[in-house]
């Protein structure tokens, strides 16, 4: 009955197989939902978060996996208004993985925000004067995007599609589907830009503070472009990741290729930028409030390491290697370079949430190194466990994959 429902001319794993694997993820996902219950109802004091620091990990969870869901909004744009046509083959999973981050992300939020009751007051009483409200709305409607790009996958499933109605309505939100890539990508590019303003408008934290252009500091820029520079490879390595779980071939390799030079051209602008930007900050504005470089640096958790490892190992050396055909065809180069450049976008959403925070910006201040506790890791692995149920149950059940037919069954 089960194999009824899979997309034609595949095969799947037996639905024994199935259950295991997903019960395996289910695990991780209800420790992470105890941990969340915890919190909704004892509060966010039964966190490692204080009144010191309100961003922790939740909030770097969230960005991070916003910037790497930034491959949904990109590779639509590029399929969709540009029309390179090559990316037809992989952008449902983009769709799907844009979906999880997003979806995810806010669900991360309904925990930071403390008194989740509450959530809708963003909406119904927005602070004007606020980059955060800009946020609010521009992630709540691109995740809603994001939906109307998912269902035409789900209606698509094979005994849905069979539904006359359903097949129409599939059929003509495809044919639509360029307006909502223009519209998500108007919404991304802001949400990711504001995301990244937010920090740089805080005169008050020197680490994060960046004089812009007009109305928008150097950070909203950086944000987007840092975005769009490691959204597309995380899908190849989804992608990848999947291909090497179940045995098949998903996604021809000239595909990933592609993908990975996209990604490259665009983390090689980030980086150039980067670069000046961190030049301009030490050397510009610190000397100008009385602050050095090495002031913005502490001990191994906020050491100049991190930030070599973010710029140099994880960002000029996955640039090189991604926009140089040679490294970029083999494909253990272009996976290793994927890895470094998501880490490295990781750890830049980690300094400036953690380490601007951490900065003793009063004279009576000092450095306070925070340490999240269980409660916040296993509720953030939670929502990594819904991804991969999402994955797992739309790789099963719908045609997520148009060349796989033809990769396995030559």
């Amino acid at each position: 009955m089960d194999s009824k429902l899979f997309p034609e001319g595949v095969q799947r794993c037996s639905f024994g197989k199935f259950m295991l694997w997903t019960g395996f993820i289910l695990a991780f996902f209800l420790w992470g939902l105890y941990a969340a219950v915890l919190v909704l109802y004892n509060g966010i004091g039964t966190t490692g978060l204080d009144n010191y620091f309100g961003f922790g990990l939740w909030i770097t969870f969230d960005l991070a996996v916003i910037a790497l869901g930034a491959g949904a909004f990109f590779t639509g744009f590029l399929k969709y208004i540009l029309k390179i046509k090559q990316l037809e083959k992989i952008i449902n999973l983009t769709v799907i993985v844009g979906f999880i981050c997003y979806s995810g992300a806010m669900l991360v939020l309904t925990l930071d925000i403390g008194q989740p009751g509450r959530a809708w007051f963003g909406y119904w009483h927005p602070n004007v004067h606020s980059m955060l409200t800009e946020v609010i709305f521009c992630i709540t409607c691109y995740c809603t995007v994001l939906i109307i790009e998912y269902v035409p996958l789900i209606l698509e499933q094979k005994q849905l599609n069979k539904v006359p109605f359903i097949h129409a309505l599939a059929h003509n939100m495809h044919v639509n589907m360029a307006l909502f890539a223009g519209l998500g990508t108007f919404l991304s590019t802001f949400h990711q830009g504001s995301l990244g303003g937010m920090y740089g408008v805080l005169i008050g934290r020197p680490y994060a503070f960046r004089e812009g252009f007009f109305i928008w500091p150097w950070t909203f820029f950086l944000f987007v472009l840092s975005a769009v520079g490691s959204g597309p490879i995380f899908t190849v390595l989804v992608c990848t990741f999947m291909e090497k779980l179940t045995g098949k071939k998903l996604v021809e390799y000239k595909v990933k290729a592609l993908m990975g030079k996209i990604a490259g051209t665009m983390l090689t602008v980030y980086i150039f930028l980067k670069i000046l930007d961190t030049w301009a900050w030490a050397t510009g504005y610190l000397p100008s409030v009385g602050l050095t470089f090495d002031d913005m640096f502490y001990g191994v958790a906020y050491g100049k390491w991190m930030m070599f490892t973010e710029i140099v190992l994880c960002g000029v050396l996955p640039a090189i290697m991604l926009i140089t055909p040679s490294i970029r065809n083999k494909p253990a180069l272009l996976y290793t370079a994927g890895l470094l450049d998501c880490v490295g976008i990781t750890i830049n959403r980690y300094v400036f949430t953690v380490q601007t925070i951490a900065f003793p910006a009063m004279p009576f201040d000092k450095w306070f190194v925070y340490y999240p506790n269980w409660v916040e890791w296993a509720s953030s692995i939670m929502i990594v466990a819904y991804g991969f149920l999402v994955l797992s149950l739309s790789y099963r059940y719908l045609p997520v994959f148009p060349q796989e037919r033809g990769l396995n069954y030559k």
